[in-house]
């Protein structure tokens, strides 16, 4: 005898666009924990790199859930917890915040706070997601890359044995809060590595707002904040509209349509040991994928030129010498090794997605090791010769 048991379980949660999330008068995060009856338990967790930046915050937060007694309860006063991409290569942090969780004797009505740029959000998440197989989180993204893309998703993840994501879940977050003060503080890096993101989805999906993104590269590269929002907010509602309406959120197939540039990207990480953020490194693996769509005809070259011209107008950069980066044993390039990777992650048939023509995209099951080499060779001369005319300025 077989059966066979099919379970639809509707998942919903809030992505909010806001100013000055830890105000005094700002309710946003009252009217999210709302939905609860209240007062709901809360555990607060805070970027290193973000305190840096906002030393007041942890005493801001607490003031302001101390003023909603009715609302939030704080377990314990907010945590420090680092930031970037080493805490991602450290399993040890997600088992860390698991012991904190229970020494705080968190359930599954309780919430955890994350507060940070991806790296963090992403490890917290994880930890979340396993204890007592979930707890409540609510993201509240500090970088242009975590608002506009990874912050709100349905994925948490650390890397594992040198793999990028190797380690996590698909778990949706309760809610998104997007604070775009958090943006006025970043470095230079963080403020313009977000928008290859941007550029990845409008590449992919919206012509428009390609064409948006084109016309706004100078204010962008100025910091020219409410540009910024715009962008961020849009970027963030295509990402969410794929996974609503792509028919797999969960990644259950071989495909991963809005990774465009990534299976480069992921291996560039690695290959450069972390100098490359994450943003940067999607830069120069979009800026490769256009290559090689154009050299297979889905793609005119002059969008192609198009495309990486608009990126380094925002100050995106295109070429790391990683890219050029051989194997000892082979001498072939070594970022070639992404694609198996790639395929791996997911399993199955190597699928690859790639611009056909601005606003449309085309899986492919197979990239040449020639054409890569062909793509690699192009950004690299086109770096070499951008630089000589920048000596020629100077």
């Amino acid at each position: 005898m077989r059966y066979r048991q099919q379970i639809d379980v509707p998942f919903s949660y809030e992505v909010v666009f806001t100013r000055d999330l830890f105000g005094p008068h700002n309710e946003t995060l009252a009217e999210t924990l709302r939905r609860e009856s209240g007062p709901v338990r809360m555990l607060v967790f805070i970027d290193q790199g973000v305190l840096t930046r906002w030393p007041d915050l942890s005493s801001r937060i607490s003031q302001w859930c101390d003023a909603r007694p009715a609302v939030v309860r704080l377990v314990g006063a907010p945590m420090t917890v680092p930031g970037g991409e080493a805490v991602k290569n450290d399993l040890t942090f997600v088992q860390r915040l698991t012991h904190q969780f229970q020494r705080c004797e968190m359930d599954r009505h309780a919430f955890v706070m994350a507060v940070g740029g991806g790296a963090a959000l992403d490890a917290i998440g994880l930890a979340a997601a396993v204890f007592h197989r979930g707890l409540r989180l609510i993201r509240v993204p500090t970088t242009v890359l975590s608002q506009d893309d990874s912050g709100v998703g349905v994925k948490n993840g650390v890397n594992f044995d040198g793999m990028k994501n190797m380690i996590g879940t698909f778990a949706p977050p309760y809610a998104v809060l997007n604070d775009a003060l958090f943006l006025t503080t970043l470095e230079p890096r963080d403020w313009i590595g977000g928008l290859s993101e941007a550029f990845k989805v409008a590449v992919l999906k919206d012509a428009d707002f390609f064409r948006e993104l084109e016309s706004s590269a100078e204010a962008l590269a100025a910091r020219d904040l409410d540009a910024m929002a715009r962008v961020v907010e849009r970027c963030a509602i295509l990402h969410l509209e794929h996974i609503r309406q792509g028919g797999d959120p969960f990644e259950f197939g071989s495909a991963r349509p809005l990774d465009f540039g990534h299976w480069s990207a992921h291996k560039l990480e690695t290959l450069s040991n972390h100098e490359l953020r994450h943003g940067e490194a999607v830069a120069i693996g979009i800026a490769l994928d256009l290559f090689i769509a154009a050299r297979m005809g889905l793609l005119a070259f002059e969008d192609c030129e198009r495309v990486c011209a608009a990126m380094e107008r925002c100050g995106l950069l295109l070429w790391h010498p990683s890219l050029v980066r051989r194997s000892s044993a082979s001498g072939a390039l070594a970022v070639v090794a992404g694609l198996e990777e790639f395929r791996q992650h997911l399993g199955g048939r190597l699928t690859v997605t790639l611009p056909e023509g601005l606003g449309r995209k085309r899986e492919v099951h197979a990239i040449p090791v020639e054409t890569v080499e062909a793509g690699v060779a192009w950004l690299t001369a086109r770096h070499a010769a951008r630089q000589k005319a920048a000596r020629k300025v100077v």
